[in-house]
């Protein structure tokens, strides 16, 4: 099985990038199962359900999210009864809307999908080991994928090398910067720090660089505008032994 890992699409610039390239994409690298980081989908930060839906009718299976997640509230209903967005899992479990995970069926097999968002740097929420160790004893799948949405590279290497043997593939998301550290770990798990970010080519982190430059310099509050002009995908592909539930190969691309 072929699994893509798609990094934080910015904005609607992203969103257009990405409906361009995935189609042709997935025939050429006979993609099974697509996963994208959604969080930063709508203009502004975070998601809507127009972006959401944006990114499902360009061929995604499943959204994933971060610390953007809640920036908008008209998302709140779609998380709670959306099969294809997951939220992170370690928001408070009874007063959060969304899912933490979830099992997307395709037949032969069963893909469990999770999220979850670091505490250093982040905001301080559950201990994401714990709350994996959790969810790991309620789901029963071969084929389990993790997004990590974090900022520090320590936490994200620490997680891989805590869920190698449990789980099989995780890439981090949230720093927009493709590190070139793919590899399957002892075990059997695909990982990358960071897969990147689908998006303005030519900014930083998806933002207009004089803009960037200008709240570097002047310490000032700025309004972020996403820059314009060339794109760029970022992405990984996992593929996946359907039997064993082990990584076998893992591809970084950048698609400009």
């Amino acid at each position: 099985m072929n699994i893509l890992a798609i990094g934080d699409v910015v904005a609607s610039q992203g969103c257009r990038f990405l409906r361009e390239k995935l189609p042709s994409l997935k025939k050429a690298e006979k993609i099974d199962l697509v996963i994208a980081n959604g969080e930063n989908s709508a203009d502004g930060n975070g998601i809507t359900p127009t972006s959401a839906d944006y990114l499902l009718c360009s061929g995604v299976d499943i959204i994933t999210l971060g610390n953007h997640t809640f920036r908008r509230k008209d998302i709140y209903d779609i998380l709670d009864t959306s099969e294809c967005i997951i939220r992170p899992a370690n928001y408070p479990k009874n007063t959060t809307p969304g899912k933490r995970y979830t099992v997307y069926d395709m037949g032969r097999v069963q893909v469990a999908v999770i999220n979850l968002l670091g505490c250093s740097y982040m905001e301080p929420l559950d201990d994401p080991f714990s709350v994996m160790d959790e969810i790991l004893q309620e789901i029963n799948t071969k084929i389990i994928i993790l997004d990590f949405h974090a900022e520090a590279t320590a936490e994200k290497l620490a997680m891989a090398y805590d869920l190698d043997g449990k789980i099989s593939a995780m890439f981090g998301t949230h720093t927009h910067v493709q590190t070139a550290d793919e590899r399957i770990f002892p075990k059997g798990m695909g990982y990358i720090t960071d897969v990147g970010m689908t998006g303005p080519y030519e900014s930083v982190l998806g933002i207009k660089p004089e803009i960037a430059v200008k709240k570097f310099r002047e310490k000032l509050p700025v309004k972020f505008e996403t820059a314009e002009g060339k794109c760029k995908l970022n992405c990984i592909k996992f593929t996946i032994d359907d039997r064993s539930g082990k990584t076998i190969d893992v591809k970084r691309m950048e698609i400009v």
